[in-house]
């Protein structure tokens, strides 16, 4: 459900929108000149940023919704590294309240939490009424890097297929929203992204031991991948695949499909008036002294 809408009380927010895209600009001119040559067809800045605001405004819209009918929202993002999970969930939180949406992205398990329920790190961080939770990387996890990389065993890899359909289906019938995304990118775009990443200081923090291994062992992610898709994917929660190769497209196409995907309608609120501030005679404000400030050096 996606309306069309005014963007004119928006203007203010280019400069933020402009701030967040220079992520995209910081690299060597030689890996510029050959990403602009892989991406011949970009999208125009003024389409992207006017659809974009377009589809947060009506995030907003969703965000009250789920509020206003304690709605429980969980939104998974997977995908291969580099592919622009962080990218999308970004632009989804942008202008959203973190009180209502919150991301949850989990460091590797502790030794306690290694002798846990595989799934009991993960549930403290599920939505209750009127909350939307996305998730950077999930419990698929165990499907995909615990398994190519040798953390999980193959008996431990079967009992997760075995039970995360019906854990999903308990989640589906407490009343759960549950959305599946995984974000795709071809072999060359990934490796012209590590690069990316590797010439650029803002971005080198990226780029952990597990994502150079995932270079290594493209071939057997693909597998994973593709079996995690044939036993994981439920009618009750199916994957989604975003071809992610371009970035602004890809965010754009996701937001919209997920806001496709619930049923919100707009929330009628009592108009907001600004009180009158109350002054006191007798009030008389403090000269602080100027140690306290932080310097003025623009």
């Amino acid at each position: 459900m996606v309306k069309s809408l005014d963007l004119r009380a928006f203007d203010e927010a280019l400069d933020e929108d402009v701030e967040l895209e220079l992520e995209d600009t910081a690299m060597p001119l030689q890996i510029a000149a050959a990403y602009r040559e892989m991406h011949p067809n970009p999208l125009p800045k003024k389409i992207y940023f006017h659809e974009l605001l377009r589809l947060q405004a009506e995030l907003i819209k969703l965000q009250s919704w789920v509020a206003h009918h304690k709605e429980k929202v969980v939104v998974i993002f997977e995908g291969r590294d580099s592919a622009g999970k962080g990218g999308v969930i970004k632009r989804i939180t942008q202008r959203l309240n973190p009180r209502v949406v919150r991301t949850v992205a989990l460091p590797a398990p502790s030794d306690r939490e290694k002798t846990q329920w595989y799934f009991q790190r993960y549930v403290p961080h599920l939505p209750a009424g009127g909350e939307i939770v996305l998730f950077d990387r999930s419990w698929y996890n165990r499907a995909g890097v615990e398994r190519v990389m040798g953390f999980a065993t193959e008996d431990e890899v079967e009992q997760f297929f075995r039970d995360v359909p019906e854990f999903e289906r308990m989640l589906v019938r407490s009343g759960i929203r549950l959305v599946k995304y995984w974000f795709s990118i071809t072999d060359v775009e990934q490796q012209m992204r590590f690069l990316m990443r590797i010439h650029d200081p803002l971005k080198q923090w990226k780029l952990s031991p597990m994502d150079l291994q995932s270079r290594v062992r493209w071939e057997a992610y693909t597998k994973a991948k593709e079996d995690m898709f044939e036993r994981t994917s439920i009618p009750e929660a199916p994957w989604y695949i975003v071809p992610g190769n371009d970035k602004k497209r890809a965010r754009l196409n996701c937001i919209s499909h997920l806001l496709s995907l619930i049923p919100y309608t707009e929330v009628e609120y009592e108009p907001i008036t600004l009180p009158e501030r109350v002054f006191n005679p007798d009030y008389e404000r403090d000269v602080l002294p100027r140690d306290l400030f932080v310097p003025e050096r623009y």
